[in-house]
């Protein structure tokens, strides 16, 4: 037979039985599967069928196999502080004569005008960079950090007084103070191994490739040395749990999340000791 035959008659129909058993297979698997699965399911978890079906096609949200669980939590923002030219001119350019004004008006009582409370629960303020600040302070007043003393401080104050406070106590640049520090307190190999390296185990990267000087870490990262031992170890500890959950990339509260109790209290003491 030549190429320019026609295909036989016997030919063209199987081809055509072919082409209509494919067609059927495929009609009934999506009928199962967009129609009577979704159905059958969706009754057993008390779904109407019309509801049940639309999930499956992805016309409304949900599964068609169980009732979506009810969920009633306000959102929340992870922070509001976006750093862009705006605010680096009003950090750059911050009125450190107003935020003294401001500190002496609001911050005086716990934090001291120099930054330097004497209080170990209440962080120091003395060494910290006015990114780390900012951040912080701006934090408080959208909600994103929530404390019952210093949101009610600062609801009232604009950025531009948040900056000139936050250049007031943040006369460092981060890390700055860590080449002059002393020998920290001696808290083990292990402790400073994780400092200085990390636990790839656990999937926990080293602390000074965020906090130690001149550090990749995002510009508002703090400086830890010589903090208080009492603040950071309650900070990692909230971080932990989800109390804290101003981390941008939750960077703070995957970290914190694998660290032992007696590693987050030993961490505290080697940054605390100057």
């Amino acid at each position: 037979m030549s190429t320019s035959d026609p295909i036989p008659r016997q030919d063209a129909a199987w081809r055509l039985w072919g082409i209509a058993g494919v067609v059927g297979f495929l009609a009934l698997g999506a009928l199962l599967g967009f129609i009577v699965l979704p159905v059958v399911q969706g009754a057993a978890a008390g779904i109407d069928a019309y509801t049940a079906i639309c999930r499956a096609f992805g016309v409304l949200p949900g599964s068609p196999a169980r009732s979506t669980p009810p969920y009633d939590s306000e959102a929340k923002p992870v922070t509001r502080v976006s750093w862009d030219m705006k605010t680096f001119g009003e950090l750059y350019g911050a009125d450190r004569a107003n935020g003294e004004r401001i500190a002496a008006e609001r911050c005086i009582a716990c934090h001291t005008l120099e930054g330097n409370t004497p209080d170990p629960s209440i962080p120091r303020n003395l060494g910290q960079s006015r990114f780390a600040l900012y951040k912080q302070l701006h934090d408080y007043k959208s909600g994103a950090r929530a404390n019952d003393v210093m949101s009610p401080l600062l609801a009232d104050l604009d950025n531009k007084s948040i900056a000139d406070l936050a250049a007031y106590y943040g006369t460092l640049v981060r890390g700055a103070i860590d080449p002059h520090r002393t020998s920290p307190f001696f808290v083990g190999s292990a402790i400073e191994n994780l400092v200085a390296n990390g636990d790839f185990a656990r999937g926990i990267p080293p602390c000074v490739s965020c906090h130690g000087t001149r550090a990749g870490g995002p510009i508002e990262t703090p400086t830890l040395t010589g903090q208080y031992a009492q603040y950071l170890e309650a900070q990692l500890a909230a971080f932990a749990t989800g109390q804290r959950a101003n981390d941008i990339y939750h960077r703070m509260r995957s970290v914190a999340s694998k660290l032992k109790p007696d590693e987050m209290k030993l961490l505290g003491i080697y940054y605390s000791g100057r």
